[in-house]
């Protein structure tokens, strides 16, 4: 089976794939620019999409792209190996970023967003609305961070807190 996506538009943000800046997790509050430009063929489909406060945005790793382990060891945790799908370790079978973002501000077919864990010049797959409640899983748990030697530092981490090592 052969599957194809087409790309809606562009994520843009300070990190380049030459710099290898981009952070572990997205950073929320990160001050610097970060905004989703959507082709024009797609504008109208923005309608009303302003009217959420958070937003998925599904990409493609582009510029990411190595083999994926079935073992790997998440940041923060070099002594823990777990398998593939209990990370969140960019290095998929199938290379594809999901993160959840603030909506700043929509004009026209540029979307101002906070901070995101993508290389500039991500291709954007497609935009869902994160709907309260629908999305919010109050049951939600840690997973084998709850048994973390250090889960309290592995939080910061995670929530991208600044904080001193």
């Amino acid at each position: 089976m052969n599957i194809t996506f087409t790309p809606i538009g562009t994520i843009h943000t300070p990190y380049t794939k030459k710099k290898n800046n981009t952070p572990f997790q997205s950073i929320e509050d990160d001050k610097e620019e970060f905004f989703v430009t959507v082709y024009p063929e797609h504008v109208k489909r923005l309608e009303k999409l302003d009217l959420f406060t958070y937003i998925y945005l599904i990409y493609y790793l582009d510029q990411t792209y190595k083999e994926p382990k079935d073992l790997v060891h998440p940041p923060w945790t070099k002594n823990t190996a777990v398998g593939l799908f209990a990370s969140r370790s960019p290095n998929r079978i199938n290379p594809i970023g999901l993160s959840v973002v603030k909506i700043k501000e929509i004009k026209e077919n540029q979307i101002s967003i906070s901070g995101i864990d993508a290389f500039d010049g991500t291709p954007l797959l497609d935009i869902k609305p994160y709907i309260k409640d629908l999305d919010a899983k109050t049951d939600a748990n840690y997973g084998w961070l709850e048994d973390a030697k250090f889960k309290d530092h592995l939080l910061l981490h995670i929530k991208g807190i600044p904080h001193d090592h």
